[in-house]
């Protein structure tokens, strides 16, 4: 940190260990626990030197278990989309990772139900304003994108396709989830466009140049 003093809640961020005073209240929340079917359990990993941050939507049945953000095939993809490997995407003085929902909220019709609405609200405004140090944010799947960027204005796929607007602070992609094989192998040019310039834009948010 610079110096700078963000307020939210009573809570003054300053710092990397004020930071973890306020990630440590983060895993302790229970804000949504009646509505949990495996219970709280927030997952996610920040660090107030972090220059790129990563915001999904929320952590899966695997994650819910091992307490580890995108440590399942989701993750994988990720990984390859960014050309990371493990060892630097969990190095959080590199990239912070911290979902729209912070823990695991059930099954829905076709898949994971969306993000507690109750989360963001609540946790990303204190952990990202101590987080100065950002330069770009991934916004993965419609669910984090709407919580930053407000619903899309047509669709998803024109969002990510026209991700050149949103840049330098906002890059959104879509999920990279194994149930959305069919989505890319139907959109050839995000493999032929989108991959290369958010690999591009990813290096530069992380060089010290």
């Amino acid at each position: 940190m610079t110096g700078q003093r963000r307020a939210h809640d009573g809570f003054i961020a300053i710092g990397q260990h004020s930071l973890d005073e306020l990630v440590a209240r983060a895993r302790g929340c229970t804000l949504c626990a009646d509505a949990l079917p495996l219970g709280p359990r927030p997952v996610l990993g920040v660090h107030a030197n972090a220059r790129v941050l990563i915001v999904g939507q929320a952590p899966g049945t695997r994650v819910h278990e091992t307490g580890i953000p995108w440590n399942d095939p989701s993750g994988d993809r990720l990984r390859e989309w960014l050309a990371v490997d493990r060892e630097a995407f969990y190095d959080a003085s590199r990239f912070a990772i911290l979902p729209a929902g912070l823990c695991y909220p059930g099954r829905a019709r076709g898949g994971d139900a969306p993000p507690r609405p109750e989360c963001a609200p609540r946790w990303h405004p204190p952990i990202r304003a101590a987080l100065n140090q950002v330069r770009l944010t991934l916004l993965i799947g419609a669910h984090a994108q709407r919580y930053d960027l407000g619903p899309a204005p047509s669709s998803l796929s024109d969002r990510v396709r026209k991700h050149s607007a949103y840049l330098p602070e906002y890059f959104p992609l879509p999920h990279p989830s194994p149930r959305n094989r069919r989505w890319l192998s139907e959109r050839p040019w995000f493999e032929a466009e989108v991959i290369p310039a958010l690999r591009n834009a990813v290096a530069a948010a992380l060089s010290d140049a």
